[in-house]
């Protein structure tokens, strides 16, 4: 089987962040552990016990996905004590992104209440963020955690229903020893998920020898990768984004061109104007109209029709 994955895998590896693979990984059944290990390296560096139980909310079948549709590829979890969890990759800033998180973690959060339920129903919501990009640039630790507390006295906590957790792997690459600091199961996955598909095979396998779930997920990226229909999925869903992205840059790139268009049309008919208004006055001061064509540029024509 290690001979045929090898000889099959003529491609460099997808990258363990690419959304369809992700999904894939944490959404299967066989992958129960996978997906617990991901979970609880998270809570575990912050300082929060393991959860036993992790239900996907929203299976996922790579088959049936629609490339071409702009659709969440979020992994939405329930645990054994009712909290829920959304895992989600972020590629690329884009404005209102923060907004954007806020907005999918409170979709979560109010979805729990059904008419005339009681507020004590609501369960924490947790929402763990992955970003390929840098963000909080001013924040040192890769795994950024946010709340609602007292900025008179932090140690006041508001409510345990909402967490956001951001692991920053487009920081790392300024901040390599902040790996350091984070507890070594998340230690394992922040590698995994940063260098998984730059890095060779042995130097993975030493990264993550302590890790065996992160281990079995790249054991996973790997026959993903060397799967052709995976692999042409993957492409589908890349080409989807590129255009999508190029149709948002044109159509901004237009509207920014006809704002200049209408500027400068609105620039030209405060010039005629203002040409207009000098024109009337020297008539009204008896200037020939020969001498005002000549002080205003306007033809002899349009100053004979003024009043």
């Amino acid at each position: 089987m290690v001979m045929d994955l090898k000889n099959s895998l003529r491609e460099p590896l997808i990258k363990p962040t690419n959304d369809l693979f992700i999904a894939s990984l944490l959404s299967s059944p066989k992958n129960k552990q996978i997906l617990l290990s991901a979970i609880n390296s998270v809570l575990n560096n912050f300082r929060q016990p393991s959860i036993v139980e992790a239900t996907v909310l929203n299976p996922f079948n790579i088959l049936d996905y629609p490339v071409d549709k702009q659709i969440r590829l979020d992994v939405r979890v329930k645990d054994e004590h009712d909290a829920f969890y959304n895992i989600e990759i972020q590629s690329e800033w884009h404005t209102g992104f923060f907004d954007r998180v806020l907005y999918y973690w409170s979709e979560s959060y109010e979805s729990q209440l059904e008419r005339g339920d009681e507020y004590t129903v609501l369960c924490p919501v947790k929402s763990i963020i992955i970003t390929e990009f840098p963000v909080f640039s001013s924040l040192k630790d890769l795994h950024t955690v946010f709340e609602l507390r007292a900025r008179e006295n932090p140690n006041v906590i508001l409510t345990d229903h909402l967490q956001i957790h951001f692991l920053r792997l487009g920081n790392i690459k300024n901040n390599l020893a902040g790996l350091n600091v984070i507890c070594p199961g998340l230690r394992s996955w922040m590698n995994f998920l940063a260098f998984g598909s730059i890095y060779g095979e042995d130097k993975m396998s030493t990264l993550l020898q302590d890790s065996p779930q992160v281990r079995e997920a790249y054991e996973e990226l790997k026959l993903f990768s060397a799967d052709p229909a995976m692999r042409e999925k993957a492409r589908e869903r890349q080409r989807f984004i590129t255009d999508m992205r190029l149709n948002i840059n044109e159509a901004r790139l237009e509207g920014r061109n006809e704002g200049i268009a209408e500027e400068r049309a609105k620039a030209d008919a405060e010039k005629r104007a203002e040409k207009l208004e000098t024109a009337r006055k020297f008539k009204r001061l008896g200037a020939s109209a020969a001498m005002i064509a000549e002080a205003t540029g306007l033809s002899l024509e349009e100053i004979e029709r003024l009043n």
